[in-house]
Parts: C-alpha cells; sequence; structure tokens
C-alpha cells in the first residue's frame, strides 16, 4: 500500500498534468525583476530566455497597472523586438499571431479592462510591422492577413477612451493608427489594401461618438500620410477620399445632432493634422498635390 505522502504527491502530479491552467497560475517574475531590466539598459537577465520573457511581457499588456503594461511590458517588448533585434524568428511570429487574435478579445466592451489587451497588442504589432518593413519575417500570407485584421479593428472597437486617471493610456485608436502607418511602409501592401486603411479611417471617424482630444485625429493623419508617402500612391484615388470625407458633413448645420458635430469636428482635427504632416514631407509633386486639395477642402469648411 502506498504511503499518504506518496499518494497526495501522486494526486499532485495527475493534477499538474491534466490542468495546464495550474501550471501557467503559478507565480512569475515579480515587478522588481522587470524594473532591473529597464534599469539595466534592457539587457537580458544572465541564464534567462528572451524568448519565454517576452511571452510573459505579452501577459502583462492586458494588465490595469500602467506601470506593468506600459512602463514595463510594452517599453521591454520596443527594445527587444525592434532595437535589439533579440528575439528568434519563431517568437515574432508566434507573438505576432498572438497579439492578432487579441484584437477581437471582448470586442465591443466598453468601459471594461479589455480594452487594454486589444489596444496594446495593437501597439505591439506595429512594432512587428515595423520590423517586418525593415526585416521580413512574417510572410506575405500573414503580412495580408495583419492589414485586414488591423482595418478591421480600428472600425469595431467601440472604447474610444483616450487617457484615463486610473489605467493612464487606453488609446486603441492611437494605438491602431500607428499599426496602420507602419504596415504602409511595406513593399507587400496593395493598391486594395491601401484603399483599405483609408477607408477604415474614415469609417473611424465618421463613427465615433464623441470628439477625440488626446491627439488621434493626428496619429490618423500619419497614417494617411504613410500611404501617400509610398511611391505608388495614386493622387487620383485621393480625391474621391477627401470628398467623401467632407460630403458626410454637408448637413451638420441643418440636420444637427450631437452625433454629426463630432463627427464634423473630428474630421476638421484630421484634415488640419494632414495638412501640417503634408507640409514636413519632402517636396514632391505628390505631396504638393495631395495638400492643395487638402487645403481647398479645408477652406471650404472654415469659411
Amino acid at each position: 500500500m502506498p504511503s499518504n505522502r506518496t499518494g497526495r504527491w501522486a494526486r499532485v502530479v495527475l493534477l499538474l498534468l491534466f490542468c495546464p491552467a495550474l501550471l501557467a497560475a503559478q507565480p512569475q517574475h515579480d515587478r522588481a525583476f522587470w524594473q532591473a531590466i529597464a534599469k539595466n539598459k534592457y539587457a537580458v537577465p544572465e541564464h534567462e530566455s528572451a524568448d519565454a520573457l517576452s511571452q510573459e511581457l505579452s501577459a502583462m499588456l492586458a494588465s490595469p497597472d500602467p506601470e506593468l503594461r506600459d512602463e514595463l511590458s510594452y517599453s521591454i517588448l520596443v527594445r527587444w523586438i525592434y532595437r535589439l533585434n533579440i528575439l528568434s524568428t519563431q517568437q515574432l511570429i508566434a507573438l505576432t499571431d498572438e497579439w492578432r487574435a487579441n484584437l477581437k478579445s471582448g470586442l465591443g466592451e466598453v468601459g471594461t479592462n479589455s480594452v487594454l489587451k486589444r489596444s496594446f497588442s495593437a501597439l505591439c504589432l506595429s512594432l512587428m510591422a515595423n520590423r517586418e518593413a525593415k526585416a521580413p519575417f512574417m510572410g506575405a500570407e500573414r503580412y495580408h492577413q495583419l492589414v485586414a485584421e488591423s482595418a478591421a479593428y480600428l472600425q469595431a472597437e467601440r472604447d474610444l477612451r483616450g487617457y484615463d486617471t486610473k489605467l493612464h493610456w487606453i488609446h486603441s485608436t492611437a494605438h491602431t493608427a500607428d499599426l496602420l502607418a507602419a504596415l504602409a511602409d511595406s513593399p507587400l501592401l496593395t493598391k486594395k489594401e491601401k484603399s483599405a486603411i483609408l477607408g477604415a479611417i474614415a469609417a473611424r471617424l465618421a463613427s465615433a461618438h464623441e470628439v477625440y482630444t488626446q491627439g488621434e485625429q493626428d496619429r490618423l493623419a500619419a497614417a494617411v500620410v504613410a500611404v501617400i508617402r509610398r511611391s505608388d500612391f495614386d493622387l487620383a484615388a485621393f480625391e474621391p477620399w477627401l470628398n467623401g470625407i467632407h460630403d458626410e458633413d454637408r448637413e451638420v448645420w441643418t440636420a444637427t445632432t450631437p452625433e454629426s458635430l463630432a463627427r464634423f469636428q473630428n474630421h476638421n482635427y484630421l484634415l488640419q493634422a494632414l495638412t501640417v504632416r503634408l507640409a514636413l514631407e519632402s517636396d514632391s509633386p505628390r505631396i504638393a498635390g495631395c495638400k492643395q486639395k487638402v487645403l481647398a477642402i479645408l477652406k471650404t469648411r472654415l469659411d
């Protein structure tokens, strides 16, 4: 007959084998561990694996604690993925796929903490897109899926909070704009995808139920300029997009609602930010043509 102690250990082993969640619940590295990495110029601690630690950092993106989520998790991932380039290709792909799935986690909720996982996954995906534009790793199929998912997420997100006194930065619209801007730098971007990015931006501004106040319009303008900057950009396709934005507001003063006023102001702020960003670009006929068209529409709206 086995002793009571032997029997207890056997039950523990069986639980761990058949309940992986129990393993996941085991204590992980504490705040001081991550703070030490940040203080040590983001070097990977001795006897630790950057790939394994990045998986732990990914889970922290959903944390309501702004230091863990933003100042530590995101900041460390920035260095390891984009600047120090120390994660394996296999891990880059694994994180990319995890963050793509996160864009749908709790989607549709408003005022809950689930937005943190979605928003910061979008922000981290912008790191992957920046990396992909310079040193491809994800492959064409995954890239094109990501473009479609990012454009869809920008339009589908309902929690539009920017900065919260307790949670600090949430900023899903700005983070997704950063992602779209980074994706636009890839040579893989197709004509249809350029239109999809511009269409998603227009749809986001048209459906926002409030005026953005934390610089979201400027970040969206940066994504538009990233598309315009491409050598294969079609200026003729840009004018209908601009006209579409303008036409949505034609009845703002005759059929006035809080929603139509919010849309009108968001459009104005986007166009103003777009004018400034185009003015900062290197001079070219394409940039000059776009700037002229934006200014023409702005003039009619502000007169």
